[in-house]
């Protein structure tokens, strides 16, 4: 055999018994999950594949412009495509404000405009359902509305895998996700030790949040960059579909 071919042939060992390390992990973290938190843009359902999130940001900022507050942002932050920064950067510097109440109302109305366009997440339907069915206790622990929320997995007949176990956004903007706050509530509420619980999360607060808690994490990296900056992050175990976790889940029906 030359050097290159045994080079490959190690080579592909190495990802063999990777993935199978990888896949052993998996197992471990659903196996002993008794309580399941999910975080739901990403891992349950694509809020905004049809109506853009920069859009509501650009809304945002133009509201802030009209009543001459647009100073409050640096013109980086301006720019800024994603909702949730642009409210976060403002409670900074004006907690408690009539300003970020008004803005947070807006992001609510948008977030609910939003769900009759949002895509499911692939799996992730028969993935709650089975876990459900398993006797799991289900939560969803986000940084969006619980009204949101609430509304989308009504309109996919799963509310009753979750309810009354929703935890989204409060009027204490800081409690969002990297903070545990909504991951301790969900604990709390189903009486779960965080050590028989699991996070599923798809962001490096998911993880940060998992971490403050005490929870196991488990990444949902769809794409090779969502999957490459949860790994930087320090996620362990990371799966790119979640067909991955149903197989596993059948396998202990």
């Amino acid at each position: 055999m030359t050097s290159d071919a045994t080079s490959d042939a190690t080579s592909d060992t190495t990802r063999t018994d990777s993935t199978a390390a990888e896949t052993e992990r998996l197992r471990e973290l659903i196996n002993g999950a008794r309580c399941v938190l999910f975080d739901f843009d990403g891992p349950i359902c694509r809020l905004f594949a049809g109506y853009s999130a920069r859009n509501i940001a650009q809304e945002m900022v133009g509201w802030l412009a009209r009543q001459g507050l647009q100073g409050l942002l640096t013109e980086q932050e301006r720019a800024h495509p994603d909702p949730q920064f642009v409210l976060r950067t403002l409670d900074e510097r004006q907690p408690d404000s009539d300003l970020v109440d008004a803005l947070k109302d807006m992001l609510t109305r948008e977030e609910l405009k939003a769900v009759p366009s949002a895509w499911p997440t692939p799996y992730a339907d028969p993935v709650i359902r089975t876990w459900d069915a398993r006797g799991a206790r289900l939560a969803v622990t986000t940084n969006n509305a619980a009204d949101t929320v609430h509304r989308y997995l009504q309109s996919r007949e799963l509310v009753d895998c979750f309810a009354p176990h929703i935890y989204g956004r409060t009027q204490e903007l800081h409690q969002q996700k990297p903070d545990p706050y909504h991951l301790n509530r969900a604990l709390r509420a189903m009486g779960s030790d965080s050590k028989s619980a699991l996070m599923i999360g798809d962001t490096a607060d998911d993880l940060e949040a998992a971490r403050r808690a005490g929870v196991p994490f488990l990444g949902y990296g769809s794409t090779d960059r969502k999957e490459k900056l949860l790994r930087e992050a320090g996620a362990q175990t990371v799966v790119r579909s979640l067909d991955s976790v149903l197989r596993v889940l059948r396998e202990k029906a």
